[in-house]
């Protein structure tokens, strides 16, 4: 069975001490979780090492970082490189985020190199896909999502992108107002499983999880996540509060 997933992007927010605070509650919780459910925190940089040593001993749980260079190595002052984060046992990655792709300019070029990069060091990318709400007006968000995939990650072999992770981000969707039904999400994902099949076939496509990016919380999670086609969720501000995000990681299937 795919893997069942909760990410938590906690972005630029925390001081080191109320990230500890916020993990260690988490970590305290009993959650009895399945040998396919898997609970991943993307911490801001300075914070990895920490969360990394908090999660490394604990089943089920992983740290990630929130994203990586593009580059091996060198003069790239600010930047942090994939061998960095496979030196201090960094096992997931974020690339592609749509804050990355908005604010920073990163181009599927780019986000190629970077899932390559990634993976040359054993550090597995969550990738992600989505689209603003100017293609969702014009209903051309699967060739969107389509030319994303194929950009980002048609290059990789079926050995590499086997248990592959991806992320949805109906940015549309996000701090508009707007709302995307379960249903959306399970049409997206399900689009998204079949553009990979294209390339790839059924059976690797099935083995790779596809989690939901849109304003997941408590509240909505169970209900997103049975979906058959949605393996989880990349949570933002609901994995900032403890009582949320737990019950976020008790929603995934089993």
């Amino acid at each position: 069975m795919r893997k069942q997933i909760a990410a938590a992007n906690w972005k630029m927010n925390l001081t080191l001490a109320q990230g500890e605070k916020l993990m260690d509650e988490i970590l305290a919780t009993t959650f009895n979780m399945g040998a396919n459910q898997q609970a991943i925190f993307a911490v801001p940089f300075p914070y990895l090492l920490t969360m990394q040593q908090k999660t490394v001993t604990q089943k089920n749980f992983f740290c990630a970082a929130q994203n990586c260079a593009a580059q091996k190595s060198g003069a790239y002052t600010g930047e942090t490189s994939a061998e960095m984060l496979n030196s201090i046992r960094v096992e997931y990655v974020i690339i592609g985020h749509s804050e990355r792709r908005e604010y920073y300019n990163e181009t599927d070029t780019i986000l190629a190199k970077k899932v390559n990069i990634a993976l040359e060091n054993n550090v597995k990318p969550i990738f992600c896909c989505g689209e603003p709400l100017a293609i969702r007006e014009t209903e051309t968000q699967n060739v969107h999502i389509e030319e994303q995939l194929k950009a980002g990650l048609f290059h990789l072999s079926a050995a590499q992108i086997e248990n592959f992770i991806i992320a949805y981000e109906p940015i549309w969707a996000i701090g508009t107002g707007r709302t995307a039904s379960s249903a959306q999400a399970q049409e997206m994902h399900a689009h998204i499983r079949a553009v990979l099949s294209t390339k790839y076939g059924a059976a690797i496509a099935d083995t790779i999880s596809i989690l939901y990016g849109g304003s997941v919380k408590a509240a909505n999670a169970a209900e997103i996540f049975a979906e058959p086609d949605v393996d989880g969720g990349l949570v933002g501000g609901a994995s900032l509060i403890p009582v949320e995000f737990t019950s976020i990681i008790q929603s995934l299937k089993k």
